[in-house]
């Protein structure tokens, strides 16, 4: 067994908002990829960009587009990250919406820290696909 991952007996004995602190790091890094990919942009736009995909709001959305692909074990884990207490909310959001992108954080932490790097992958890119269907539409609309 490889040391550098937890079993995911061990996972499940951290907090979902410790899993939530390492998850949003982990999700930051995959929309700073994606978007770094597409195309070489000024850092401002980037940073721009970025903020629109790891905002509450959209993570929320996120919740929504993985959660009919998730097995019930990690079903169980997003919601163990929607259901934590101890959340201040920002001003910006409510406490649904920010439970909901808690528990998308909390579900990548857990997936890196048992070494699921390419179950992450698959989510993210679903999620990216959503993203990418809304960005089209939004364009056809205008």
């Amino acid at each position: 067994m490889n040391r550098d991952f937890l079993s995911e007996r061990e996972a499940n004995t951290y907090s979902p908002l410790s899993l939530a602190f390492l998850g949003d790091s982990v999700y930051d890094t995959l929309v700073r990829e994606y978007l770094l990919r597409l195309a070489n942009t000024p850092v401002a736009e980037l940073h721009s960009k970025k903020i629109k995909l790891v905002c509450a709001e959209f993570q929320s959305k996120a919740y929504d587009t993985i959660s009919e692909y998730l097995s019930e074990h990690e079903t169980a884990v997003l919601k163990r990250g929607r259901n934590a207490t101890g959340n201040t909310v920002p001003k910006h959001t409510d406490t649904v919406t920010y439970r909901r992108a808690t528990a998308v954080e909390c579900l990548f932490g857990y997936l890196h820290i048992t070494g699921q790097n390419e179950r992450i992958r698959e989510l993210f890119e679903k999620i990216i696909e959503e993203y990418d269907n809304d960005v089209q539409l939004s364009k056809a609309e205008n």
